[in-house]
């Protein structure tokens, strides 16, 4: 185990490169897919140290496995498919940071550091603001459940791309300041 300045330093949010913007992206197209399909609008994917995507998914929850997580299925497929140091210089990129079952997962299965778009202090927001509540589980930061892994996020570039696609799902559409009364699910 690290020591306490060594944990805090890998607590620091890192900033969101162009490189990982471009696998955001992906994760954000990956979300949209998500929700066409009637999901939750989440999406992420398992990259490399070399920048190869390993693995990619999307919410699958509708059916009602509320595991079904795409974080969760990284963690899965990776526990069966690559080493432990495959795992540790993996990063994962996803749209919405991890859930705690996600950063869990993500911590016992040992894979590296976590880029997101949104954080899950946004998305309470933005459902809160058109009077949805958070969810079943709180909404703690990665590293309230798993402080031993890097993160960077969220990225201001893709939010408001994300908080859109949550609109969509609540619907409701998007205003400067979150939510607001919306034209049904398919959204404006």
């Amino acid at each position: 185990m690290g020591t306490e300045s060594d944990r805090s330093a890998v607590n620091e949010s890192q900033t969101v490169t162009a490189e990982d913007r471009e696998f955001l992206r992906r994760c954000v197209d990956l979300a949209r897919e998500a929700l066409t399909a009637g999901d939750e609008p989440f999406g992420s994917l398992l990259v490399d140290e070399h920048g190869t995507v390993r693995f990619e998914d999307r919410n699958r929850v509708k059916d009602g496995d509320a595991t079904r997580h795409p974080e969760f299925e990284i963690a899965r497929w990776a526990a069966r498919n690559l080493s432990s140091r495959e795992r540790s210089t993996s990063v994962v990129y996803t749209s919405g940071e991890h859930c705690p079952m996600c950063s869990a997962a993500h911590a016992w299965v040992g894979l590296g550091r976590i880029v997101y778009a949104s954080s899950s202090e946004q998305l309470v927001a933005w459902r809160r603001s058109r009077g949805f509540d958070a969810g079943p589980v709180a909404a703690l930061p990665i590293n309230a459940v798993a402080p031993g892994i890097p993160v960077a996020g969220p990225d201001p570039a893709l939010a408001d791309e994300v908080r859109a696609l949550h609109a969509r799902m609540l619907g409701a559409a998007v205003d400067g300041q979150g939510l607001s009364g919306g034209s049904g699910p398919d959204g404006p």
